[in-house]
């Protein structure tokens, strides 16, 4: 069950950089509506999965594999901040694109 948590994670962090491509997709239809929670749904995918990844650890922690720990936290700490930092310029954009045209 707690291998779940990885899988997860890996599925909440491509919805976290699918959604905001879909809003700027969407841009070019003039279709302006509900941008702004597909901009929340996104980050909120992006916070979850760095959750999951954090209850992983503290489960690797709890049972004492130290090896696993030691073997993976390097490159997990590398993905998570390329996830949150991808999420955060996708976000970013999809912002700059839609800033002030919801008010028309």
């Amino acid at each position: 069950m707690i291998g779940l948590l990885n899988l997860g994670s890996l599925v909440l962090g491509l919805i976290a950089w699918i959604l905001p491509v879909v809003n700027l997709m969407r841009y070019k239809k003039h279709d302006y509506r509900n941008w702004v929670t597909l901009s929340i749904m996104s980050i909120s995918a992006c916070a979850i999965s760095l959750c999951f990844q954090i209850f992983y650890n503290y489960h690797l922690v709890k049972i004492a594999d130290w090896s696993a720990l030691m073997d993976i936290t390097d490159n997990m700490a590398f993905v998570a901040a390329v996830l949150l930092i991808v999420t955060i310029i996708l976000n970013a954009i999809t912002l700059l694109v839609y800033h002030g045209r919801t008010a028309k």
